[in-house]
């Protein structure tokens, strides 16, 4: 049974796997941001947070999987097309622009747990939750590289 959102468009266990889909995509942006930026980041300044990236990609992956099988129990088949992976030369915009898809990630997951309660798919919410703890470390890890709290995303959840 779909239920009409206030967009008007309703939510479907097929509507669902979509945006699950779109959150798959940008796990695998993640992996490979990580990937890259923890390699190319140089000066000692940025050696803490190169490990932290490192690890911060092993996470990603899981939610990868995680996601992807959440996909197939919804009967529909994962994507394999990552968002596009923004690059830079300089060190602080790599930890922005990770940073700035993290807080993405974040409202994203946010929504997602009240879609899948919505649906009645509660184990599929706590996988999100999960998920979301992570997201929220990462967020930080990056912030703090950065020299700034992270970034109060609660207002922003009910755009």
């Amino acid at each position: 049974m779909a239920r009409q959102k206030s967009n008007g468009s309703p939510l479907t266990r097929d509507r669902l796997a979509q945006l699950l889909n779109e959150d798959l995509a940008r796990e695998y942006q993640a992996i490979i941001a990580y990937v890259v930026y923890s390699q190319v980041l140089k000066g000692a300044e940025y050696m803490s947070i190169a490990d932290q990236l490192e690890m911060h990609a092993k996470q990603e992956l899981d939610h990868a999987l995680i996601i992807s099988r959440q996909i197939d129990y919804l009967g529909k088949m994962p994507t394999a097309t990552p968002k596009p992976v923004r690059l830079s030369e300089k060190p602080k915009d790599m930890l922005r622009f990770d940073l700035d898809n993290e807080n993405e990630t974040i409202r994203n997951y946010r929504e997602r747990v009240r879609q899948c309660e919505e649906l009645g798919e509660f184990a599929m919410a706590e996988q999100i939750r999960g998920i979301l703890v992570n997201e929220q470390d990462h967020q930080i890890d990056l912030a703090t590289a950065l020299g700034q709290d992270p970034p109060d995303l609660t207002r922003s959840a009910n755009r």
